[in-house]
């Protein structure tokens, strides 16, 4: 029973840093393609 209810935490806690992460993880891309555009522009 311990094991089933460890399971569901674990699960939970995932759900949520894939929550949390995802914002910076779009932020991380939009400045990425950002500073890649302007070197782009550069050469």
């Amino acid at each position: 029973m311990f094991r089933a209810i460890a399971d569901v935490l674990r699960q939970i806690g995932g759900a949520i840093a894939t929550v949390v992460t995802l914002p910076f993880r779009a932020l991380a891309r939009l400045f990425g393609g950002a500073s890649g555009s302007t070197r782009s522009r550069r050469a």
